[in-house]
């Protein structure tokens, strides 16, 4: 069977409380079949089941749930286990990893009074970063990494249509990520540009509250002589590689575009680039992961080059 007959099989897992009830419901909403907390070792089984009846022929794509709640859950053996499978030329597996900072989980069991399943009669924050240390392995494993520190609900149900929308499911899922070097290194990129050469709008006093959202931080990056070049140069490798990466049946491709903070070149490039490829024919979303954090003239300071801040 070729990469692109493949059954797609996609393991959901991450932080309790992240959104992984919510992923596995979206999921189930647009079309694939959905199991919860169902034990990695007997999926060779799950696989060899026929589909339910009410699909008629149809074999839906399947998304499977666990945790460290999940029965006989053990991230290296699992980590084994999923090599294993991807060895089958049947199956395209990919591990969707639901990602949290603490200080919002512990926000979200103390709005709904729930507790913790690792920390029953102790504070959350105990069971959260027991959990996190547990995970840990798979979350470096993980092929694909939703930060949902920031996101409502909705905000992920649409996240998640956007990326795993059967209607597209043949071809290869392209996420473009804005994000800041000063903020940590995204764990899931496959392609990494950094902008970190062009003029930096934050040291600019009417734009260091702006974004690279605004029309007038826009125009204060383009002005850098090296960002017309910059810009077709990244395109024409992009337009190159994409569509290797299609014919080779990858599921996901992940590029990062990255500056110092997070807020203003990485996420103008980053926007520049996804209109030009949309037009080019690409189907991707886009996501900010620092386009909501806080300035701060301490990280922006952090690399001084040729006496131009924050590059």
């Amino acid at each position: 069977m070729t990469a692109t007959h493949a059954k797609r099989v996609l393991l959901v897992t991450g932080l309790s409380g992240a959104g992984k009830t919510t992923a596995l419901k979206t999921l189930e909403d647009i079309g694939w079949e959905t199991v919860d907390n169902f034990p990695i070792r007997l999926v060779e089984g799950l696989l060899k089941t026929p589909p339910p009846s009410s699909r008629g022929d149809q074999d839906p794509p399947l998304a499977l749930g666990f945790d460290s709640r999940t029965r006989g859950f053990e991230p290296n053996n699992l980590i084994e286990r999923i090599k294993k499978l991807q060895d089958n030329d049947d199956l395209l597996i990919s591990t969707l990893y639901l990602d949290c900072t603490e200080g919002e989980l512990e926000r979200r069991y103390a709005e709904t009074r729930r507790r913790h399943p690792l920390a029953l009669d102790r504070p959350a924050k105990d069971g959260i970063d027991l959990e996190r240390a547990q995970l840990e392995p798979i979350r470096r494993w993980a092929d694909h990494v939703i930060d949902t520190s920031n996101l409502a609900a909705n905000e992920l149900q649409q996240q998640i249509r956007t990326e795993f929308d059967l209607a597209g499911s043949a071809d290869t899922t392209i996420t473009i990520t804005s994000f800041g070097f000063s903020r940590g290194l995204p764990t899931n990129i496959d392609l990494l540009f950094d902008v970190r050469f062009l003029s930096n709008p934050f040291w600019d006093s009417n734009l260091k509250s702006k974004t690279g959202q605004d029309q007038e931080v826009a125009a204060y990056i383009a002005k850098d002589p090296a960002y017309p070049e910059a810009i077709e140069k990244i395109l024409e490798m992009l337009k190159f590689l994409l569509p290797k990466y299609q014919a080779a049946g990858k599921a996901y491709v992940n590029i990062g575009i990255g500056c110092t903070g997070g807020r203003h070149r990485s996420v103008h490039v980053a926007e520049t680039l996804s209109k030009h490829l949309r037009k080019a024919g690409f189907s991707l979303s886009v996501a900010h992961r620092n386009l909501a954090s806080r300035p701060m003239e301490a990280l922006e300071s952090m690399q001084k080059t040729n006496g131009k801040k924050g590059i």
